[in-house]
């Protein structure tokens, strides 16, 4: 499964908009804006910065001996359109994310999700050519959801 980097790179053009800033600085920014809860990696930041570099969000300037990222109008732009979709201080938001995924109820319900995924898996592996077993596997799949639907707007 591919990992989302989106709240990042939504958080790192927070971060330009107030100021330019090199990598290193980015990442104890981030971590410093969660209280700790986010420990912010090379291998998650740098990615994310390239992507936010690659969808003309950022500039990079090499000009001086450090890669200074600044946001530039296309990321202003992006910055506007997700306020639509919110409420409330995006800096908070983050950090009350954080703190849940170190949660000991988001590591169990992870790892939860992980055992379905691998049973999920081996059902759909065992379906094949068998068109009973597959309106069987939807029916199942079709029945969570909704059951999931029905928890969300309690």
């Amino acid at each position: 499964m591919k990992k989302r980097r989106g709240f990042v790179q939504l958080a790192i053009l927070h971060l330009l908009k107030e100021e330019s800033m090199h990598g290193y600085q980015i990442m104890k920014e981030l971590e410093e804006r969660s209280n700790g809860a986010y420990s912010a990696s090379a291998g998650t930041v740098y990615p994310a910065l390239q992507e936010l570099v690659d969808q003309n969000l950022i500039q990079l300037d090499t000009a001086s001996d450090k890669k200074v990222y600044t946001i530039n109008e296309n990321g202003r732009t992006r910055l506007e359109e997700t306020a639509i979709h919110r409420e409330g201080d995006f800096w908070v938001e983050w950090k009350e994310r954080m703190m849940w995924k170190k949660s000991e109820e988001s590591i169990q319900l992870r790892a939860a999700m992980e055992r379905w995924e691998t049973e999920f898996r081996k059902a759909m592996k065992q379906s094949r050519g068998n068109p009973d077993s597959v309106v069987e596997l939807i029916a199942f799949i079709d029945e969570m959801t909704n059951r999931l639907k029905e928890k969300s707007t309690r």
